[in-house]
């Protein structure tokens, strides 16, 4: 019996998935199956109950699991501990993100973390915000990016910075000349909104209630890059993260209009499992995200 056969288990109990169990594993299903049944023969006891309706673990799978877990994680400490030693910043990161932060806050922080720490192999996945929390809690992967973090016991929560919200219009719109607009010129209003369970969308749709403003969605959309293109054609308006349209406001596609009156703002964080032994690499690529995103909050 071997550790990585215990992970395997665990990962397979978190997950409650054969398929992620073998990504996270890096092997195929079949080798996911013959670990299991591995386990089975070892310990000369069903480990999973075989139902198509749910994943189970037998009351032997809770004992095994129970004890895997405290095996991995002293495992991975000593590992760990003994890089620290020797001052060795390597291995991997499986970090799962939100697509705003990933296509325009995380490059230019990823390019300088490894340039200083070109042995750190970085996985990055773009995800819907609920599929970053069920990655990171299920350990499919080590950190996630996000904006208005949830509180949640299972979750350590590292907070990174504000980052400003604008509003957008098309060049062509009567607004497009302005530098900042009060609240009130966007009632009633054509909106471009997120879809309305996304924690951006339901952050603005509070400072709007507080404003007493309504406005009119016409189109709703799970990422930023297709509010920004129905907002290009005109199609309506739309509030959105300032740094996702640097690029459209220098190229004349966009104008970007700051609020005199209420404040717009999302929190950004990093979160990962609580309780999760962080790898020497891990700990200074939260220290890297925490110390840039400060700075940059300062500058700003």
């Amino acid at each position: 019996m071997q550790i990585d056969s215990l992970k395997v288990f665990c990962d397979l109990a978190e997950t409650e998935s054969f398929t992620k169990s073998a990504q996270i594993n890096g092997v195929t299903q079949s080798a996911v199956s013959q670990q299991i049944g591995s386990l089975e023969r070892q310990f000369k006891s069903l480990l999973i109950e075989r139902s198509k309706k749910k994943f189970r673990l037998t009351r032997e799978g809770e004992l095994l699991y129970e004890y895997s877990k405290r095996i991995i994680e002293t495992f991975n400490e000593l590992h760990f501990k003994i890089d620290e030693l020797k001052n060795v910043i390597s291995g991997a990161i499986r970090v799962a993100t939100i697509y705003s932060i990933g296509l325009h806050e995380l490059p230019s922080y990823l390019k300088k973390y490894l340039r200083a720490h070109p042995t750190v192999n970085v996985h990055v996945e773009y995800q819907r915000f609920n599929q970053v929390y069920e990655d990171v809690i299920g350990n499919v992967v080590d950190i996630g990016l996000v904006a208005f973090p949830s509180k949640d016991h299972r979750l350590e929560v590292v907070n990174l910075r504000k980052d400003r919200m604008v509003l957008i219009v098309s060049p062509s719109h009567p607004l497009a000349k302005m530098q900042a607009v009060r609240t009130g010129v966007v009632n009633n209003q054509k909106f471009i909104g997120f879809d309305p369970d996304i924690p951006s969308r339901r952050a603005i749709d509070k400072v709007l209630r507080e404003q007493n403003v309504e406005v009119k969605y016409v189109m709703e959309f799970d990422n930023v890059e297709t509010v920004k293109r129905a907002v290009e054609i005109d199609a309506g308006m739309a509030i959105v993260p300032r740094g996702t349209v640097t690029q459209e406001v220098e190229k004349g596609t966009l104008a970007a209009i700051e609020f005199e009156d209420a404040d717009f703002s999302r929190p950004l964080a990093a979160i990962y499992k609580k309780n999760k032994v962080l790898s020497p690499a891990m700990k200074e690529f939260l220290n890297t995200l925490r110390m840039d995103w400060s700075e940059e909050k300062g500058r700003k």
